[in-house]
């Protein structure tokens, strides 16, 4: 989780290559009328968000009930919205990707093709209420490569990479 231009996407994609779990980008579970309100610049209410943190929520049982390892890159920038997407599952972890609004205003003026425009990230910084202790979370600094940012919680949260799963299983 964090705002738009953390990276949620990028380290997500890798920490699930790494981990060889699935992958969803949060944004696909949008409604169009989201996505249609961000690109005009517009930023979601809460009403707005419900639908597409319950669509995700769903997902997730989904996943959990399957079997299934995935990871799910998603702004749930409020206490209220990780608390719909995590609803009390202890087999849930949040991952807070954490950065100064400078650096990721920095990210969001060389990014092209995404909906989202650089011009609601104060917006997205107003909103944001990084989790509490009580929440369990994983949070990193985004201040750093990629591979080291996807190190780091795959360390905190005892996971073993998949390419090093075999290695480990064959040690006594």
């Amino acid at each position: 989780m964090g705002v738009s231009g953390s990276g949620k996407s990028t380290i997500a994609d890798r920490l699930a290559q790494r981990l060889n779990w699935d992958f969803e980008d949060g944004d696909i579970f949008h409604p169009a009328g989201n996505v249609a309100k961000m690109s005009a610049g517009q930023p979601l209410t809460d009403e707005d968000r419900r639908p597409w943190l319950q669509a995700i929520a769903d997902e997730i049982d989904r996943a959990c009930e399957a079997g299934e390892r995935t990871i799910i890159a998603c702004s749930a920038l409020k206490r209220a919205y990780r608390d719909i997407l995590v609803h009390g599952r202890d087999d849930v972890r949040i991952v807070f990707l954490d950065g100064t609004q400078d650096l990721i205003a920095a990210r969001l003026a060389a990014r092209k093709g995404h909906f989202m425009p650089p011009g609601l990230l104060a917006s997205q910084f107003r909103t944001l209420e990084p989790p509490a202790n009580s929440e369990n979370p994983v949070t990193v600094s985004i201040d750093a490569p990629v591979e080291a940012i996807v190190d780091d919680i795959i360390s905190r949260l005892g996971l073993i990479p998949a390419d090093n799963a075999a290695n480990s299983r064959s040690r006594p």
